[in-house]
């Protein structure tokens, strides 16, 4: 490991790449000198990213296409991984959706189902996939963006809610499974950040009195090559 790029000749997965804090984690771990396995949901938004990938770095991110919706998708992902890279060094997974805020009462069933497809079976489904992949590594890394609302929950935000917090269980569960193992996991709160998904829960709000996503690479970057982690779960906050 080097000062300059201490992830040099790691491979990281990226979900949610195409925007937000999912790009820029990919940006930074790329600047930091993983090669980027990037998943998202808009071809376009993937071709962005590899073309920011390429200007800064001289490499190219190996770009993959997918809507969580369907995760199942990430089985044949995982078995593709295998063949080509045989590990994985790095996971963030930053891919989620917010569900729209309404009375509990109230919330299409269309909605929740979307909601825990997404943010939680398909954190299911990842962990999963790729687990054989980080315990092939020599010090595999697992980030899991989750959210205040877990600690906090609040009206109206019943989907969200309730599947970080499913998904903040199960990887507990999961983190005192790999204890023996050298695989760990993190779970990260953003906290107040300037993204599409805060933008659609805070419609009135500036954004320009938030942090842009970007300020988040260098934590992510120091999460991704720390070899101290506990095996039991930490949540860390970000603070700009």
């Amino acid at each position: 490991m080097t000062q300059d790029l201490p992830l040099k000749g790691k491979i990281a997965l990226v979900t949610g790449a195409t925007r937000g804090i999912g790009y820029a984690a990919a940006v930074a771990l790329a600047g930091a000198g993983a090669h980027i396995i990037a998943l998202g949901r808009t071809q376009g938004g993937l071709e962005a990213l590899d073309d920011e990938i390429l200007a800064l770095t001289g490499e190219r991110a190996t770009l993959v296409p997918i809507d969580l919706r369907k995760p199942e998708d990430l089985d044949t992902i995982g078995g593709a991984l295998h063949e080509r890279f045989g590990r994985l060094d790095i996971v963030f997974h930053a891919a989620a959706v917010l569900g729209g805020l309404s009375p509990t009462s109230h919330v299409e069933p269309k909605h929740w189902d979307e909601t825990l497809t997404v943010n939680l079976t398909a954190t299911w489904r990842l962990i999963r996939s790729f687990e054989p992949l980080l315990r092939a590594s020599e010090a595999g890394r697992a980030i899991f963006v989750t959210t205040g609302r877990v600690a906090r929950p609040k009206a109206f935000w019943a989907p969200y809610a309730a599947s970080k917090a499913g998904m903040e269980a199960m990887v507990k569960c999961w983190a005192d499974e790999l204890e023996q193992t050298s695989v760990r996991a993190v779970l990260l709160d953003p906290g107040q950040m300037r993204t599409r998904m805060r933008a659609e829960a805070y419609p009135g709000e500036d954004p320009l009195t938030l942090p842009e996503p970007a300020a988040i690479g260098p934590l992510v970057v120091d999460l991704a090559a720390r070899t101290d982690l506990p095996a039991a779960v930490e949540t860390v906050l970000f603070k700009a």
